[in-house]
């Protein structure tokens, strides 16, 4: 059975619908970006890091991790409210791009890769961004903001996965699970 090496309840439903029996196993690794690291390669080694803490041998692990990415800046999770009304005001009336790395830990082998979405917002006023960042909702999202909750309504368009922005390239996940006979 697979091992979820994330605490995420969006990727433990992404998982559910799917289909993809699971158990999760919470890794706690440190998620400090290196100075100079780039998006892509910070989400990928934290998802790494994530597998190989969470597995014992012979078990097959997933790890994964999101981040968001505006003017070459990457927006973890918010510290607080402010530093998510700082998120939304660079996000709003833009394009941004959501990563997502993941590492399948099977056995001994690790298979590394990552999604790239494209998410535009509308623009938002100051009552607005205050408005959401009050309902709490930003505050445990890369980005500060969940897709499929209250900041749905400022997104008029995404390219790319819709799974992979809420936490989770769930095809990607089951191709590599397939490619590995592993369903």
């Amino acid at each position: 059975m697979l091992i979820l090496a994330s605490q995420s309840p969006r990727r433990r439903e992404i998982l559910e619908r799917a289909g993809i029996p699971f158990t999760v196993r919470v890794a706690d690794v440190d998620e400090t970006l290196r100075d100079g690291e780039a998006a892509q390669s910070y989400v990928r080694r934290l998802a790494t890091r994530k597998a190989v803490a969470a597995g014992r041998p012979g078990e097959v692990v997933l790890g994964a991790d999101t981040t968001v990415v505006v003017d070459g800046e990457i927006l973890a999770k918010p510290e607080d409210g402010q530093d998510a009304a700082r998120m939304l005001r660079l996000l709003a009336g833009r394009s941004h791009e959501v990563i997502t790395g993941i590492c399948l830990k099977v056995g001994g082998q690790l298979y590394i890769d990552a999604e790239t979405t494209v998410v535009r917002f509308t623009a938002m006023n100051e009552a607005e961004i205050a408005a959401y960042v009050a309902t709490g909702e930003p505050m445990d999202k890369a980005g500060a903001y969940a897709i499929q909750g209250g900041a749905s309504r400022y997104i008029d368009r995404i390219e790319g996965c819709y799974w992979n922005v809420v936490g989770l390239p769930v095809a990607k996940v089951y191709g590599q699970l397939r490619r590995q006979g592993l369903v």
